[in-house]
């Protein structure tokens, strides 16, 4: 009876420990998580900035482009309905669906056409492509698309590691123990190969 006795205590303890080794292991989990989750929103961010500054500058270049002579309302209309499109969807990527980053993408890349457009029809003025406002812009158009580009694949990269993260089996069965809400997966941009291309800002030689 008295062994007996040890050995229940025996197992309390044992558990006991178990409980306490893998709470611990849970509280290290769940800082990771915060810490990956965190950085997915800074990219996020990231992301957003570097569109806006694309949306600012293509703002500049339509002031521009106004003051040149018989230039076509057309082509000028549908760049700023294309950028007004781009700049009213708004995605919170803790809650974001695949749908939703695709319109969202959608959206960028209706932006990038009507851009595309607007240059094309600009290389017939040459005189307003030697400004140097047009000149200025050119260079941060380009600057700016190598920015989207990055900030997009450093997005990606920051849902990756979170992603791998929260779904290992041990570690979502600790964040389960310990945590008081669910980690969910985060969804990254899905966009084929031709729409994360930079369009072509070469205003020519």
């Amino acid at each position: 009876m008295k062994y007996g006795l040890y050995g229940v205590i025996a197992i309390l303890i044992f558990v006991l420990a178990g409980f306490g080794i893998f709470y611990l292991y849970g509280t290290g989990v769940f800082d990771k998580a915060v810490k990956y989750q965190e950085e997915v929103d800074a990219k996020w961010a990231d992301v957003q900035s570097s569109y806006q500054r694309r949306s600012d500058l293509i703002g500049n270049l339509v002031e521009t482009v106004k003051g040149a002579a018989d230039f076509e309302q057309e082509t000028l209309t549908a760049v700023v309905e294309a950028r007004a499109k781009a700049t009213s969807i708004q995605v919170d990527p803790s809650t974001a669906s695949p749908e939703q980053l695709q319109s969202f993408e959608e959206a960028q890349g209706g932006l990038k056409s009507a851009l595309g457009r607007l240059l094309v029809t600009v290389e017939r003025y040459p005189e307003l492509k030697a400004t140097e406002a047009f000149m200025q812009l050119q260079a941060q158009l380009e600057g700016t698309e190598n920015r989207i580009n990055t900030a997009r694949d450093r997005y990606n990269e920051a849902v990756k590691n979170y992603n791998s993260h929260i779904r290992g089996f041990w570690k979502s069965k600790a964040l389960g123990f310990v945590a008081d809400e669910p980690f969910e997966k985060r969804n990254g941009f899905e966009a084929s190969t031709e729409a994360q291309e930079a369009p072509q800002v070469n205003f020519g030689e």
